[in-house]
Formats: structure tokens, C-alpha cells, sequence
């Protein structure tokens, strides 16, 4: 399915074109090599929207048709019906469209991408899941704007992207009482950590339950760790471990066929 200058993951039961793109296969360089698609990066423009195309492409999309939304680390979910300037998307976490064309990207780099489709309805959807819009309901906010579009949760595929996993996602004491504060049971995917003041957050396990919770008739976890796997994926908490430093990001894209 993948261009052959890409590396693309993909979920066997998301019966849509999709990828969860790698950082390889593009043409920037430094610290964004090489397929960086983040647009609000310090990386050069035109290289942005050059990988940007090769990912559109590789999933035989028209780079058009690709959307792309700026990520806040909210749960606000735009409906799509026709494309936008790329960089010039709302202030978003999420998207829906039932347009056959439209292609949806998620940029991230240790949070969780989540692509979506009911593809009986033909309606897909795309999240942005770092820990605070998975607290916050980006999850179930997506879901009800798909099924406002005529898709059924019990219909619906989702599929969790590479992300940061929980050996490698160590948290404090405030991070917890935030994911706690509003469940409790959330306990549950914080494994203890090298002292009684740190901890292990299962942020995958997490958004995989999340998802179970609202009615997901499937939901696929791709098997990868974002943070100590450099030659294929952008980390921003290894970034920060290491000192700080210009990052670039992966993208995640779903689309709808063209009947």
C-alpha cells in the first residue's frame, strides 16, 4: 500500500486506505530527517508540503485532499466537507468527513494518532490523543461526530498509532491525580515506577479503553514505541531528555475511496 519511499504501519481491520507513516521516506534533514509533516515545525516549507505529498500519495491520495487541523491538546472535532489551505486548518484535535476524496492527517510525535471508519457508512475520522484531549473526551467527541454523520460505534474500526508506550512514559504525582481526578478506575494503567513518586503510564491501554467504553465495535493497537526507536519515529520526550532541540513529527492519514 505504501510508497516505496515510505515506511507505513498499518491495522489489518481498518478496511480503508490508511497509514501511520514513519519519519523515513522523505527529503528534509537535520534533526526533521526525513519525512517530517508538521507545518508549524521550523523546517523548511517546501520540504514540508513535498512529504506531506509523498505520504498523500503513497496511500494514492490526492495531496489536495489532504487535512490537516491545528492540534491543541483539545477534543474540538471538525466536520470536513471540502479541503482547506494546508497550515490554514482550525484549531482542532480531531476530524470527520463522509466526502469520498478527503484525505484526514494527524501529526504527532509520542502522542497517540487514532484513525477511525465505519466503512459500511462511509464515514472516517482522525484524532489527536495526547494524555490530556484522552482525558478530556477527544475519544468520544470524534465517535459522536462520526455517528452524526450516519456511522454506528458498533460499526466503527479504530486503530491506535505508534505512540509513546508505557515502559517509556514516566509521570509525576500531578499528571496522575489529573488522569484520576475524573475516574478513578483509571488506576488501572499506571504501572509503579523507579520511585513512590513516579509512574508508568499506559497511555495506548488507556485510549484503547476509552474507545471500548463508547461502544467501538473493534479496536487495533499498533505495537510500537515512540521513544527509543530514533531511525523510525520522532519522539518529543526524547527531544526534551535530550536537552531540547528542533523535532519534527509523523503523520497518520486515513481516507475515503473514491466509488
Amino acid at each position: 500500500m505504501s510508497h516505496p519511499a515510505q515506511d507505513a504501519l498499518t491495522a489489518d481491520a481498518l478496511a480503508v486506505p490508511h497509514g501511520f507513516f514513519t519519519r523515513a521516506g522523505g527529503v528534509s534533514g537535520g534533526a526533521y530527517a526525513s519525512l517530517n509533516c508538521s507545518l508549524s515545525s521550523q523546517d523548511d516549507p517546501a520540504a514540508v508540503r513535498r512529504n506531506r505529498a509523498l505520504a498523500a500519495q503513497a496511500l494514492g491520495a490526492d495531496p489536495a485532499g489532504l487535512l490537516g487541523v491545528t492540534q491543541v491538546h483539545g477534543i474540538d472535532v471538525v466536520t470536513a466537507t471540502k479541503p482547506w489551505q494546508p497550515g490554514q486548518g482550525p484549531r482542532a484535535d480531531a476530524m470527520v468527513t463522509d466526502r469520498a476524496g478527503l484525505s484526514l492527517g494527524i501529526i504527532t510525535a509520542d502522542c497517540a494518532p487514532i484513525l477511525f471508519a465505519d466503512a459500511s457508512a462511509g464515514v472516517i475520522g482522525a484524532a489527536h490523543a495526547g494524555w490530556r484531549g484522552a482525558v478530556g473526551g477527544v475519544i468520544e467527541a470524534t465517535v459522536a461526530a462520526m455517528v452524526a454523520l450516519g456511522a454506528s460505534p458498533a460499526a466503527m474500526v479504530a486503530a491506535i498509532g505508534p505512540c509513546i508506550r508505557q515502559p517509556s512514559y514516566e509521570v509525576g504525582a500531578d499528571f496522575r491525580a489529573a488522569v484520576l481526578a475524573p475516574d478513578p478506575s483509571a488506576v488501572r494503567f499506571f504501572a509503579p515506577g523507579r520511585d513512590s513518586e513516579h509512574w508508568q503510564f499506559d497511555l495506548a491501554g488507556y485510549c484503547a479503553a476509552r474507545l471500548l467504553a463508547a461502544g467501538i465495535g473493534s479496536v487495533a493497537t499498533i505495537a510500537a514505541d515512540t521513544l527509543p526507536d530514533e531511525a523510525r519515529f520522532f519522539s518529543h520526550r526524547r527531544r526534551t531528555l535530550a536537552g531540547g532541540g528542533a523535532i519534527g513529527h509523523q503523520i497518520s492519514i486515513i481516507k475515503l475511496p473514491v466509488a
